[in-house]
């Protein structure tokens, strides 16, 4: 099978890259540094689901988008979560969180909406994950 992005997840993002493993997306929320992981495999709905060859893999990308979120100004915590109640394909938030940010301490999903990137802004962290 080939893999296809949900539509939902497709509309909320920008891609950035495709790594080893996962596409990665930037989610199209100014407030946060947040990328989101999704394994390039079909019928992924679970962690479980992933052969535990492509869950290591998985956790390395993490990390890496970990790291490059830990890096973005302000962050002082990473949240890393795969929820899935709304969007079923597997796929991992990883996300900058400071005290202060609209949803602090509590968590974004459902906060408030969204506040969409102007493009050089979008374009500006675009670039310096795909540096990395």
């Amino acid at each position: 099978m080939t893999f296809v992005l949900n539509s939902r997840l497709e509309a909320d993002t920008f891609f950035v890259a495709d790594w080893p493993l996962c596409r990665v997306l930037l989610m199209n929320d100014a407030r946060y540094p947040w990328l989101v992981l999704v394994p390039r495999r079909s019928g992924m709905i679970e962690l479980m689901d992933i052969k535990a060859e492509d869950r290591i893999l998985l956790t390395d990308e993490i990390a890496r988008a970990g790291g490059i979120v830990r890096g973005c100004p302000g962050v002082a915590k990473v949240n890393i979560g795969a929820l899935g109640n709304l969007v079923p394909q597997l796929h991992v938030h990883v996300l900058g969180r400071h005290p202060g940010d609209p949803a602090w301490p509590g968590p974004v999903w459902g906060h408030s909406p969204a506040v969409s990137y102007e493009t050089t802004a979008r374009d500006t962290l675009i670039a310096a994950v795909r540096s990395l």
